[in-house]
């Protein structure tokens, strides 16, 4: 068994859809007024659930997590944090060194960990 989808709990799938349409530069393969979906190449799924879906439930709150995109190398880091810096993606921590590389954080629309990284050596 391989973990394949992310499901992040969003206020406004529409806004959140609008903000990833942009970030990862493609079409959701579903939309609908609660529930938006994007597959990736790689087996990946990223979805975006409303809170105020008729049957959501949850008891956390919080964000305490992060997704992270790696990229082959530091080079693309940098342009990638440019690119989004430029588009007005929120940076929570800029561009810096991290002990498994060069890094950096943004934040969606509902306060999302995304982290940009080059792969663990």
């Amino acid at each position: 068994m391989i973990p394949n989808l992310l499901l992040l709990y969003v206020k406004n799938p529409e806004t959140s859809a609008d903000f990833y349409r942009q970030l990862l530069g493609r079409e959701p393969v579903a939309a609908h007024p609660t529930y938006v979906a994007y597959e990736f190449e790689n087996g990946f799924n990223l979805s975006l659930w409303s809170e105020q879906a008729r049957n959501f439930v949850s008891g956390g709150e919080g964000h305490r997590s992060e997704f992270a995109f790696m990229v082959p190398d530091d080079d693309q880091v940098k342009a990638l944090y440019d690119q989004w810096q430029t588009a007005g993606v929120v940076i929570e921590q800029p561009l810096h060194d991290a002990v498994f590389g060069l890094t950096f954080v943004a934040l969606d629309p509902d306060g999302h960990r995304i982290r940009v990284c080059t792969p663990d050596e």
